[in-house]
């Protein structure tokens, strides 16, 4: 008894040097790791790269940027089932446990013992706590050191942070595949929904997929996929979280997933979004684009947007058309699957309904073709194979280009198309305009190019953008980035310079040959008409802009001198610096579309400066504004306390007046000729109040219309990257070829607003004269006529006096910028000779 006393004393003392040694080795383990722990605390102040989102003006969204797509959704906007979900797949323990699950921890070594020597990967026992803190704070090693230095950050993690704090740093963290991060990023990238749309099918998907989510593709792997997401939901049955009914049903639902681009989601605002994108970096750099989580509202109409895309691509290829058929695009041998080599061919995504198509057979009335196939989510060619029918009607536009000359019109469908002919097509319409099933049109891709601005004139919020026939085929922006002739699109800028200094719109010059003397060797500059050699004598400014007579405005730009245009091109922003040659008065310099429906938004909105934006506001990520455009002081907008009968808010404007009011007004009244009986009068077909110019570069390499209604400017303007001649005659000019562009989207864009005529200012007396000759009407004279704007001090002449009489023969010099006016005449004195000029 005594030695099995000793023996069992023997084995307590021996048991508790062993456990002394054992705690003694563990503390001395946990002392060695925790040495070099990373500092959790920074979790406090954790700030996870956050994509950009850009949205339209009623919301939409416009674009995202990031190079990890996340969105940070805290933990109160989570739902119930998705936490759930979570929970299910991954440590349904977690608001039970402190940091480690023990019982986990058991399962996984059993299966490290039994897969010991087979190069498997060994099964993790992390938490969601131990995930968190590998994702923020450790590396993927695999290894012993780096499960216990997860296993003792976790545990300091938990006694530190809330449960709910941890949960909404790991769902907001973990990678889901896609290059999503983050459960709200991942709920739109595969099904294109907020995570409080996710039925429990889809969100039992996202909660299978933080430790394979390249094994779960939905696509390459859609029956594993399928499984794992079943198996959640078992999980989410068992713990009582479902009902038998959702699980049974949420089984049966198929693996649906959508995917989401990360460019532009507002068909036609292509070009929009990578202006506004390269503005934020400029702004803030790149790390803020990408990781910043800012929120932009942009000024873009998606409607507009759409109308001016829709007219603006329409003109480009009515356009084209009119130059002849160029051919097939490619060549494609059509044995065996057509449809696999055909989705080789790469084809441009953003010109639906237009579709690249391969033909199959033709005959005399059509020809069969087959459409490129769609890529499914995992990049595998679709296996459905779509036809149809391109008829005659479709192809009778087709005659063959041969230079300047055509083919003759098509008579059959095989002198067109021949089989293995890769072409695009879009549906025929019938005359009712409905698409006729089953067939399509024959349809090229325009060589010609150009751009449009669509602006408020009273802000300068660009609300639509064309840069070009496809974003696509090219991100060149043609409307900011181009720098083209505006041609006589200038004029209204010189006119403005002349009326804001002296001249009135009853003021006449002579329309005559001139030569110019340009010096050192340089020639005689002899401009002329488009109308070449033909003159129509003195006629006044209105009458000269109305039909756009260049000898008028060069000597009109002799009168008033080169440096004074120059001035007003720079407060307009059309050039910032303007060379002293005549010819740059009739729109010789090179300038964007941007810049001149700018110039023209001032003289819309009464001469106001405006600065062109495509961003009304920008914020950061936790929603407080960085940037607002409108700067404007609202004088009682912050009323405390509520509405207490107090006078409205005032908005305080104190933006530069560059042009006065009423001359504003009176070029404005110029351009309205231009439109109801100038070189515009297409546009007339609006119905409604239109100021507006037209242009046409040298040789017709451009074709321009600018012009606005008391609500919105545009500019278009039309041209070869490679600038060429457009045609030759009226066919290439601005008013045949841009002002129709501009007439169908302004039916469009103002189809419902009332026809609200411009508004005069205040001073400006209208008188009525004879619209030939700018003179007073007498009385009760009516034929003929015209009310005419003037300003204070100045009338209609009553006697002919003519601008450039002198000159006339190319001998003689414009008025001196010292010319002096007689009050209420119009006559304009030559200092010194006493004579009329």
């Amino acid at each position: 008894m005594r030695l099995l006393v000793r023996f069992m004393g023997f084995l307590f003392a021996a048991g508790t040097v062993v456990f002394l040694v054992g705690v003694g080795a563990v503390a001395g383990l946990i002392w060695h790791f925790s040495k070099d722990l990373p500092d959790y605390s920074q979790l406090q102040d954790y700030e996870p790269p956050v994509m950009t989102r850009v949205h339209a003006v009623d919301g939409s969204l416009l674009g995202e940027y990031a190079k990890e797509r996340r969105l940070y959704l805290p933990i109160q906007a989570v739902p119930k089932l998705v936490i759930n979900a979570f929970l299910a797949a991954e440590d349904k323990n977690f608001y039970e446990h402190g940091g480690i699950d023990y019982t986990g921890m058991a399962r996984a070594g059993v299966l490290y013992l039994q897969n010991f020597g087979s190069n498997r990967r060994p099964q993790g026992a992390s938490t969601i706590t131990q995930q968190v803190a590998k994702n923020f704070l450790l590396t993927n090693e695999v290894s012993f050191s780096r499960k216990i230095k997860e296993a003792l950050l976790a545990m300091r993690i938990e006694k530190t942070y809330s449960k709910d704090k941890i949960l909404e740093l790991y769902l907001n963290e973990i990678y889901l595949g896609l290059g999503a991060y983050g459960i709200a990023a991942a709920s739109l990238v595969y099904f294109d929904k907020s995570v409080n749309e996710l039925t429990v099918a889809e969100a039992s998907y996202l909660a299978a997929l933080p430790k394979m989510p390249a094994t779960l593709h939905p696509v390459r792997n859609r029956d594993r996929a399928i499984e794992r997401r079943n198996y959640v939901i078992d999980r989410l049955l068992e713990n009582g979280w479902i009902k038998q009914a959702d699980a049974d049903k949420s089984r049966k639902e198929p693996l649906a997933v959508t995917n989401r681009s990360g460019g532009a989601h507002t068909f036609a605002g292509e070009y929009f979004a990578e202006e506004v994108r390269r503005d934020i970096f400029e702004r803030y750099g790149e790390k803020k684009l990408y990781e910043g989580g800012l929120s932009v509202r942009t000024t873009l109409d998606p409607k507009i947007q759409v109308m001016a895309r829709k007219t603006m691509v329409s003109g480009l290829v009515n356009y084209d058309e009119q130059q002849g058929y160029r051919g097939a695009m490619s060549k494609l041998d059509i044995s065996g699957d057509w449809g696999v080599k055909l989705a080789e061919i790469k084809s441009l995504s953003d010109i639906s309904p237009w579709r690249m198509a391969v033909v199959l057979e033709t005959s005399d009335q059509s020809a069969r073709i087959g459409f490129q196939p769609s890529r499914e989510l995992g990049g595998a060619v679709s296996k459905q194979r779509e036809t149809g029918l391109v008829t005659l009607d479709g192809v009778r536009w087709a005659r063959a280009a041969q230079g300047n000359a055509k083919g003759k019109t098509p008579t059959s469908v095989a002198q067109v198309l021949a089989p293995g002919d890769v072409i695009y097509a879009d549906p025929l319409y019938s005359k009712e305009g409905q698409p006729v099933e089953g067939q399509y049109r024959l349809r090229q891709i325009p060589e010609v190019s150009g751009a449009m601005v669509v602006m408020d004139p009273w802000t300068g919020r660009v609300l639509a953008m064309v840069g070009g026939f496809s974003f696509d085929q090219s991100q060149f922006n043609r409307a900011t980035q181009a720098y083209r002739q505006p041609g006589s699109s200038f004029k209204p800028i010189v006119y403005s310079a002349a009326l804001d200094n002296g001249y009135t719109p009853s003021t006449v010059v002579l329309d005559a040959p001139i030569e110019i003397d340009q010096g050192q060797g340089a020639g005689v500059w002899r401009p002329e008409n488009f109308s070449s050699g033909k003159f129509q004598g003195p006629v006044t400014l209105r009458n000269a802009l109305r039909q756009s007579l260049n000898t008028v405005t060069v000597r009109l730009a002799q009168d008033i001198g080169m440096p004074l245009i120059g001035e007003y091109a720079r407060r307009f922003g059309v050039y910032d610096e303007l060379p002293n040659y005549l010819s740059y008065a009739l729109g010789a310099g090179e300038t964007t579309a941007m810049r001149m429906v700018t110039a023209y938004s001032m003289l819309a909105n009464g001469g106001r400066r405006v600065k062109p934006t495509l961003i009304d506001r920008i914020q950061d990520r936790y929603g407080r504004t960085i940037f607002k455009h409108d700067q404007r002081e609202c004088r009682g907008c912050d009323a405390p306390g509520g509405w207490k009968n107090q006078n409205e808010p005032q908005l305080i404007d104190r933006r530069e007046q560059v042009l006065d009011s009423m001359t504003a007004y009176q070029i404005t009244e110029l351009m309205e000729g231009v439109v109801q009986a100038g070189t515009a009068t297409v546009v007339k077909e609006v119905g409604k109040p239109i100021a507006g110019k037209t242009g046409t570069t040298n040789e017709a390499k451009d074709a321009w219309f600018v012009g606005f209604s008391p609500d919105v400017a545009v500019a278009i303007y039309m041209g070869y990257d490679k600038p060429r001649a457009l045609g030759k005659g009226n066919a290439a000019t601005g008013g045949h070829l841009a002002a129709p562009i501009a007439r169908d989207f302004l039916k469009l864009a103002l189809a419902d607003k009332p026809a609200v005529p411009f508004k005069v200012p205040a001073g400006i007396k209208l008188v009525r004269v004879v619209a030939k000759t700018g003179m007073r009407a007498g009385p009760g004279e009516t034929g003929g006529t015209i009310l005419e704007a003037f300003k204070p001090g100045t009338a209609p002449p009553d006697n002919y006096s003519v601008i450039g009489v002198a000159d006339a023969d190319g001998r003689g010099g414009g008025m001196p910028a010292s010319q002096q006016q007689q009050p209420d005449s119009g006559f304009f004195m030559r200092p010194g000779t006493g004579g009329l000029y």
